[in-house]
């Protein structure tokens, strides 16, 4: 990367902390279902949460400082997110499946052994939209991680022209996080047949979909 480049990231991963932490000091969150997750955490499982790529912003927030690892792709959109989610306290995993995959997905499951929860977008970082991409199942076969599905909903938010939509929540805004209940993997049915690993995602689209409209409740 340039030192022109360099200076225009640092540039807009500080600007962009700075304007996060501002607006997100006025929302009002609402945890919705916090016994799932708590009740992993105390079996001392980790877990791979999934939310759309869409969601990110509210969910970055919320996870701040909570022993979570965020799996941010390697284009320059994604070293900005990187930068501002290891400044709210998250570990980084770099890489994404068009891009670093077999490192992601390596790293990835190293987070998850040490005892982090991996957060991933699994339509990102490019899309289609609300599509699961086979890198938290992967991971969640590979370390019998339980796949968390989140889910976000704001009573008031902006959402841009870009392929996913993404949501700001407006000042003052509710937020509401819902987590559903764990999905396990049958790991070595997965592997076995492409049929089940299309089931598989279209269980994940479902579920983080049942979470978002149990937050929107």
């Amino acid at each position: 990367m340039s030192d022109r480049g360099e200076r225009r990231i640092a540039w807009l991963s500080w600007l962009g902390l700075i304007a996060l932490r501002v607006l997100a000091s006025t929302w009002r969150f609402r945890i919705v279902n916090p016994e799932v997750l708590v009740g992993q955490h105390a079996k001392g499982r980790p877990v791979v949460q999934v939310f759309w790529h869409g969601q990110l912003l509210s969910v970055l927030w919320s996870i701040r400082h909570k022993q979570v690892a965020c799996m941010v792709s390697e284009h320059g959109d994604g070293e900005i997110i990187g930068r501002v989610a290891v400044r709210l306290g998250c570990r980084l995993v770099r890489g994404s499946t068009s891009r670093g995959a077999a490192r992601a997905l390596l790293t990835g499951a190293r987070e998850i052994e040490a005892g982090y929860d991996l957060a991933i977008t699994p339509d990102g970082p490019r899309g289609p939209a609300k599509s699961v991409a086979p890198g938290a199942i992967a991971i969640a076969q590979r370390t019998g991680a339980p796949l968390m599905p989140v889910g976000v909903w704001a009573s008031r938010a902006w959402h841009f022209k870009s392929w996913d939509r993404f949501m700001v929540p407006k000042p003052f805004a509710k937020v509401h996080v819902a987590y559903g209940d764990a999905l396990y993997i049958d790991s070595d049915a997965a592997r076995k047949s492409v049929e089940a690993s299309g089931d598989i995602a279209a269980r994940i689209e479902a579920a983080i979909g049942r979470a978002t409209q149990g937050g929107a409740a």
